[in-house]
């Protein structure tokens, strides 16, 4: 690579195995003998000048990183105007990049990641600086447009399906005196890829879940509480996953709180309580609900082992790309085998997945849209497979890693944006 410095960035929610990624981004540039910082907070540290020095971090800290969950250089949720709309922010940026002499940019995240990387992509010849700009995918929504799967959603996939079939046994053993329904709520605001995943967790039709409600489905309270009612009646106990955005018959979100975010999404509050809510009512069953939110994103203990190989695999091909002079492109994965299941990484421009959503197929959704099809579980099932869990210490508690993050020292006036 030629002289300069990398930054690398996460932004948005953190997944298991995002800090995989930025260790084997890390990684790289040691082997390419190139200064990698990272920004603390996403885009948030470079407008504030918040960059942090991963040389000095020992090589046992980085590998380390592999196996512990979270942002190690921290997330946020920001999304760049454009450059018409407030150009001082991107002069403050270039600004940044050319005091530390930065030439390449990283960018760790989802379709939001992906378009601020491609705006700064685009703004080098204008601002009259060359910054080369890759995207690095990770969602636990698997939504991301051109890859066949997102690095983070395995391991919420595997997350969700063991839980599904642990938290179903629990059910079972009570229902003949105590709870006869039992509701998980998932994450997924537009793509059901989450709630898909939980149908992994049964073989045959008296299976848990009973019903997955999906966002692409538009939930119908009538034909929900007569399939719950039927199940119990059949079964004895019904076990439902629930996607968070599914939305009702008027387009509306059915847990939406009347809020947003910083992104400007709707702020959800909660589905599994209103389903519960709404059987306990109607069908005067007794009900449990469970909401795993973060749970579910930070299970590092239970990761897949594909997920966590493609995690690194995107990490290492960012750099390299940048190494090869590219800009405005992304790594994906991309399948070539079902059975057995195998992969690889191409590179893909970042216009072509910016801000744009991968939702669930239809032909991934049985006919009364309760359900995953064989179709589905064919696409899901690889994901899921293999363990990497992280060591344990004698205190029965996985040993994880808190980086130094030293600060590189500032030499620009205080953002004041």
């Amino acid at each position: 690579m030629e002289n300069g410095k990398l930054l690398y960035a996460q932004s948005g929610g953190v997944t298991a195995v995002i800090n995989a990624t930025a260790a084997a981004v890390v990684e790289t540039c040691r082997r390419q003998k190139v200064t990698a910082y990272a920004a603390r907070n996403g885009i948030l540290g470079v407008l504030r000048e918040e960059l942090i020095d991963t040389t000095k971090e020992s090589p046992a800290a980085i590998r380390a990183l592999r196996h512990t969950p979270g942002g190690a250089f921290g997330s946020c949720r920001y999304k760049l105007k454009s450059i018409d709309a407030d150009r001082a922010q991107y002069e403050r940026l270039i600004g940044v990049f050319r005091a530390h002499d930065i030439r390449w940019f990283l960018y760790n995240g989802g379709n939001d990641s992906a378009d601020t990387a491609l705006k700064l992509s685009r703004i080098g010849k204008t601002l009259g600086y060359d910054i080369r700009c890759i995207g690095v995918p990770k969602t636990v929504d698997n939504d991301l447009a051109v890859t066949d799967c997102c690095p983070g959603f395995g391991s919420v996939a595997k997350y969700t399906a063991v839980s599904v079939r642990e938290c179903a046994l629990d059910v079972a053993s009570m229902a003949d005196t105590s709870t006869k329904v039992f509701v998980m709520e998932v994450m997924g605001r537009h793509a059901g890829w989450i709630a898909a995943s939980a149908g992994l967790a049964g073989e045959h039709r008296d299976d848990a879940p009973h019903l997955i409600l999906f966002p692409e489905i538009t939930f119908d309270a009538a034909k929900f509480l007569a399939r719950v009612r039927e199940t119990v009646a059949r079964v004895g106990w019904c076990v439902v996953v629930a996607s968070e955005g599914i939305k009702n018959p008027e387009g509306k979100f059915v847990s939406e709180a009347g809020t947003t975010d910083a992104f400007g999404h709707a702020q959800l509050g909660g589905v599994a309580p209103a389903l519960a809510s709404l059987v306990r009512e109607k069908l005067k069953l007794k009900v449990h609900w469970a909401l795993p939110d973060y749970l579910q994103r930070s299970a590092r203990h239970i990761a897949s082992k594909t997920d966590f190989d493609q995690a690194v695999a995107v990490g290492k091909a960012a750099v390299e790309y940048a190494a090869e002079g590219r800009n405005a492109v992304m790594p994906v994965i991309v399948r070539t085998s079902d059975s057995p299941y195998r992969w690889k990484i191409e590179a893909t421009a970042l216009d072509k997945i910016a801000n744009r959503e991968k939702k669930m197929p239809r032909s991934y959704l049985t006919r009364d849209g309760f359900g995953i099809t064989a179709v589905a579980r064919n696409y899901l099932s690889p994901l899921i497979r293999g363990e990497a869990p992280p060591p344990y210490g004698r205190n029965g508690l996985p040993e994880y890693v808190a980086l130094k993050n030293v600060a590189v020292s500032k030499k620009l006036p205080a953002w004041d944006g």
